[in-house]
């Protein structure tokens, strides 16, 4: 009896175990699904929530309907077509929330699905870039999404190149004529950040250029001739092109000259200039703009006349020393 009690107990066990296991799989605990909105964000980040426009590259995903569910441009346009729909959906100047409430219109329109579960995500806004290039340590590409203005992108282009001149040049589209205008910002006016309104908004579609600094070249009859750079105001003075060539070296002649290009051509004109009577504040200072050549030539006369004393002096030496070696 004891060992008849034992094979019962057995079986009795043996059999709960299999009857847990042959139970329904609905009566498991229910895995957990992912909605339609958390399954655009898994195959494409949302890159921004502002209005789409012509180029911009959206994923929609309908819930139970994959051949609906993948990435669209949108047309030229402001149109985009899904499979099965009659005719292509406006949605220029739409929000991913309106975009997908557009969808569900149609959908519900042509009879499709009787309840559409649509979401939409924006991968690219193709429509809403910003340009920055120039003098900027990496020139780059960049979407106008959210509360961006003029420091981000520069900053996005990681800061000013060493040789930047002293503007950047903001060239925008205007949405009513689409001509575009640009728009001059000092840089150190704008880094200070003492005037916000410097600091321009950037919607898409501007360019922003930062150009190099003007040069003033320097050569001739100067301690120090080279390439200067105009940071300030893009202009100089022969007085301060003087300061920042040293000065000049013995036998200058009276007067300098600039070469400079014509507007419109390649071509540069000679200008004269008094240096004498500038350096002894006989005559008064000149300008110079940006890329003239500023040449300091040597005095012919003086050179001849310095080459005749060094001749004489040597004449007279080698004279005397035949004098000495002959009595």
């Amino acid at each position: 009896m004891r060992v008849s009690r034992h094979v019962v107990l057995l079986c009795s066990l043996c059999l709960s175990v299999l009857c847990a296991y042959a139970q329904p799989a609905s009566t498991t605990t229910p895995v957990p699904q992912l909605d339609a909105s958390q399954s655009a964000q898994g195959v494409a980040a949302n890159v921004g929530d502002e209005p789409v426009g012509d180029g911009d590259l959206v994923y929609i995903s309908v819930t139970g309907a994959p051949e609906l569910t993948r990435s669209y441009r949108v047309s030229d346009k402001g149109q985009i077509s899904l499979p099965l729909v009659h005719e292509p959906i406006f949605v220029r100047g739409m929000a991913p929330a309106a975009i997908s409430r557009a969808v569900t219109a149609a959908l519900l329109r042509d009879e499709i699905l009787v309840t559409p579960i649509v979401s939409t995500a924006v991968m690219e806004y193709k429509s809403r870039q910003v340009t920055v290039a120039g003098d900027v340590k990496a020139p780059t590409i960049i979407q106008a999404t959210g509360d961006l203005k003029l420091l981000d992108a520069i900053t996005r282009a990681q800061g000013i190149g060493p040789d930047a001149g002293p503007e950047i040049i903001v060239s925008s589209p205007d949405k009513t004529t689409g001509a575009r205008k640009s728009t001059r910002v000092p840089v150190k006016e704008l880094l200070a950040g003492k005037d916000p309104s410097l600091n321009i908004p950037l919607h898409g579609g501007e360019e922003i250029r930062v150009p190099d600094a003007p040069k003033l070249f320097i050569t001739g009859n100067v301690k120090s001739p080279g390439i200067y750079r105009l940071t300030d105001t893009g202009t100089s003075s022969v007085l301060k092109a003087m300061a920042l060539a040293q000065g000049t070296l013995p036998a200058t002649g009276k007067e300098a000259y600039v070469y400079r290009v014509v507007e419109g051509s390649k071509e540069r004109k000679e200008i004269p200039i008094p240096l004498r009577d500038i350096l002894h504040r006989k005559a008064p200072d000149v300008q110079l703009q940006a890329n003239d050549i500023f040449y300091v030539p040597e005095s012919t006369k003086l050179k001849y006349a310095k080459m005749l004393e060094r001749l004489a002096c040597f004449g007279e030496s080698v004279g005397s020393g035949l004098i000495v070696a002959h009595p």
